[in-house]
């Protein structure tokens, strides 16, 4: 806003006096006069406050917020569940969004014993014995779990399902780039991973499936499982947390490490962020486990207590020694986490991913009745689906926009193969029937 200066001249005249110079060309002679700006920007009048505000305004007024104008059938990890008011309300309490690193125990036992039973949560529904307390989010604790693999096996070879969330595997690319990790892309076949013989070349020391993977298709863990058996493998699994409420969890199924976004945990969607990357593994890798764990154990009087443990803190600033650099967690989302699992229990949660389930086949139903719309997959799916359209998934998306609904997520081509027009549609507890139907009325119109 062109009447807001920040610095006074008098402020600038000061600030030269300090430091010894007589003008501001002398203060920047040190830059080269080629990487100086001549003549100034040639930018507009600044426009006064109010006008500013309600230019700002009317640009706010374009966006179609989820919830108020566009009802939300785009999943491909982020969900659009309902918070309860409860989880809002505890969450934002002062105690949680003002607490910083519990590094002395004894000034922080109400954050650590939060964190410490959100771990406890995350470790029931993963069905391994020990969770961490967070990372920044799925992808991220994706890129750690292959850490620790690759450690573990002493193997860089790392075999990524292509249904492993697109996003996810970009950041692993990023990742390997620096570490040398040799990601091998295991295409699918029907929906799910097709993995490929393990005695054709050298064998992998990680491998990495989505249960349920992006097109919300069912793996079969059991091979993936005897895969890793035969080739001395780290077995991770990227898994779901609502759908685990309903499925076997990737620990019952032989998984060593198990990641996942932890988003659909009492998160709203909120333009991608902050997300939460739930982490948890067998005992055998717990001495590698990245990021922070608090354990409990008593004072000195006998009394329960709770405290960061099995690691310090400077074992990330070893760098050439330390198995992982990550040195915090997402404690408030975590905490956010905990309070939306316990509010809604073992029976609450179950009842949620039943709803997504019924939710998600009857849409594909009613979907697939609309003429040249055809499955991607004939796999089982849980919590979303993708189908084949006859125009572009891109422009059907645009047009649903239209008529109120965010359709869903166009198929990356790393999922797709290539193939065009497919598109992801999730369901979650939120969208009642009629919101289906009226979604498959107007998705009828726009095919068309």
């Amino acid at each position: 806003m062109g009447d807001y200066t920040p610095h006074t001249e008098a402020d600038i005249a000061d600030m030269l006096q300090l430091v010894g110079a007589s003008s501001l060309d002398e203060l920047f002679a040190a830059v080269p006069e080629a990487l100086r700006l001549a003549g100034g920007l040639d930018l507009p009048d600044g426009m006064p406050e109010p006008d500013a505000v309600a230019a700002l305004e009317e640009l706010a007024d374009a966006n179609r917020p989820v919830g108020r104008r566009l009802i939300c059938f785009a999943g491909g990890g982020a969900y659009d569940h309902h918070v309860p008011p409860v989880v809002r309300a505890l969450a934002s309490r002062s105690e949680f969004v003002t607490s910083y690193t519990p590094y002395q125990a004894e000034v922080a036992q109400g954050v650590l014993q939060a964190v410490f039973e959100f771990q406890t949560l995350i470790a029931r529904l993963s069905g391994l014995p020990v969770a961490n307390a967070s990372l920044y989010d799925g992808a991220a604790a994706t890129v750690e779990a292959v850490n620790l693999g690759v450690a573990a096996t002493r193997r860089q070879q790392v075999w990524v399902s292509s249904g492993l969330h697109p996003s996810w595997v970009q950041v692993l690319r990023t990742f390997a780039a620096g570490t040398g990790h040799q990601l091998v892309d295991v295409a699918l076949r029907d929906g799910t991973t097709a993995w490929p013989d393990p005695d054709a070349g050298p064998a992998p020391g990680v491998v990495v499936v989505a249960y349920p993977n992006h097109l919300g298709c069912l793996e079969d863990l059991a091979a993936a499982r005897a895969l890793c058996d035969r080739t001395g493998a780290v077995l991770v699994v990227a898994f779901d947390p609502v759908s685990a409420a309903v499925l076997r969890s990737p620990g019952e199924q032989g998984a060593d490490v198990v990641v996942g976004e932890g988003q659909p945990l009492g998160m709203p969607l909120s333009f991608g962020g902050p997300y939460l990357g739930l982490f948890a593994c067998s005992d055998a890798h717990v001495r590698r486990l990245p990021g922070r764990l608090v354990g409990e154990t008593v004072d000195a009087e006998g009394r329960r207590a709770y405290v960061t443990t099995l690691r310090a803190r400077e074992q990330d600033i070893r760098r050439e020694k330390a198995t992982s650099n990550v040195c915090t967690n997402q404690t408030l989302m975590a905490v956010t986490a905990a309070i939306q699992l316990g509010w809604l229990g073992t029976s609450g949660l179950a009842e949620v991913a039943r709803r997504c389930v019924q939710g998600t086949h009857y849409c594909r139903q009613q979907l697939l009745t609309v003429p040249g719309v055809e499955p991607w997959a004939p796999a089982p799916v849980v919590r979303e689906f993708a189908v084949r359209l006859p125009v572009e998934a891109e422009v059907v998306v645009q047009r649903l926009a239209e008529e109120g609904f965010l359709a869903g997520i166009p198929l990356h081509p790393a999922v797709s193969g290539g193939a065009p027009h497919g598109l992801l549609v999730a369901v979650t507890e939120r969208r009642t029937r009629a919101d289906i139907d009226a979604f498959a009325t107007a998705f009828a119109k726009a095919v068309r």
